[in-house]
C-alpha cells in the first residue's frame, strides 16, 4: 500500500491530533510569532511557511477532516513498520528469499555459463517472491556485489555471490550435523 508520508501537520504545530480549534489557533499564533522571518531571520522562513501551511489546513473543518483521514493512514503505516521491525520471522523470511535467489542463480550459472542469468519476472516466479518484495532483495544483492546484470540485462550471480552461496550451504550443512548429533542417543 502506497502511503503519502508528507510532513505531519500536527507535529509541525507541536500539538495532538485531538487538539481543539482554539488550541490550534493559539499554538499557531505563538509559533508564527516565534518563527516569523522578520523576527527569527531568513534562515527560519521555511519553518514559518510550514507553520502557516499547517494552520491553513487544520483551521478549516473540511480540510482538517480530509487531512485527518490521510493522517490516520500514515499513523497506521508507521505502526505497521514497527510491527514488521520487531517480527523476527520477517528477517528470517528475508534471509531465506535472498539465499533462494542466490542458489537459483548459482545453479543456473553452473549449468550454463553462456546464459547464466534470469530476468526479474522469472526470478519472481521461480522463488515465489512477489515483485514488490523481490525488488528490495535484488537491490540488496546487487549492492553487496553478489549479483550483477549481464550484457543482455539479465541478473546473474557474481563470483562474490558464489562464495556467499557456498558459505550459506556450508553453514547450513554444519548446523544440520550439529542438530543430528544432538538428537542421536549416546552410546555406552
Amino acid at each position: 500500500m502506497k502511503v503519502d508520508r508528507a510532513q505531519d501537520l500536527y507535529e509541525i504545530l507541536e500539538i495532538s491530533p485531538n487538539a481543539s480549534q482554539e488550541t490550534i489557533d493559539r499554538v499557531f499564533r505563538h509559533l508564527a510569532q516565534r518563527y516569523h522571518p522578520d523576527r527569527a531571520g531568513a534562515d527560519q522562513s521555511d519553518r514559518f511557511d510550514q507553520i502557516v501551511k499547517a494552520h491553513d489546513t487544520l483551521r478549516d473543518p473540511e480540510t482538517r477532516a480530509a487531512y485527518d483521514a490521510r493522517h490516520l493512514k500514515n499513523v497506521d503505516y508507521r505502526w505497521s513498520l514497527v510491527e514488521e521491525a520487531i517480527d523476527m520471522d520477517t528477517f528470517e523470511r528475508d534471509r531465506r528469499i535472498q539465499e533462494r535467489v542466490l542458489s537459483v542463480l548459482y545453479v543456473q550459472r553452473k549449468r550454463d555459463m553462456r546464459s547464466p542469468g534470469f530476468g526479474a519476472f522469472e526470478l519472481e516466479r521461480m522463488t515465489g517472491c512477489p515483485q514488490e518484495m523481490l525488488e528490495f532483495h535484488l537491490w540488496y544483492l546487487r549492492e553487496k556485489g553478489w549479483i550483477m546484470r549481464t550484457e543482455n540485462g539479465l541478473l546473474a550471480i557474481s563470483s562474490e555471490g558464489v562464495d556467499q552461496t557456498l558459505s550459506f550451504h556450508q553453514n547450513a550443512g554444519a548446523q544440520k550435523r550439529i542438530t543430528r548429533n544432538k538428537a542421536e542417543p549416546e552410546l555406552p
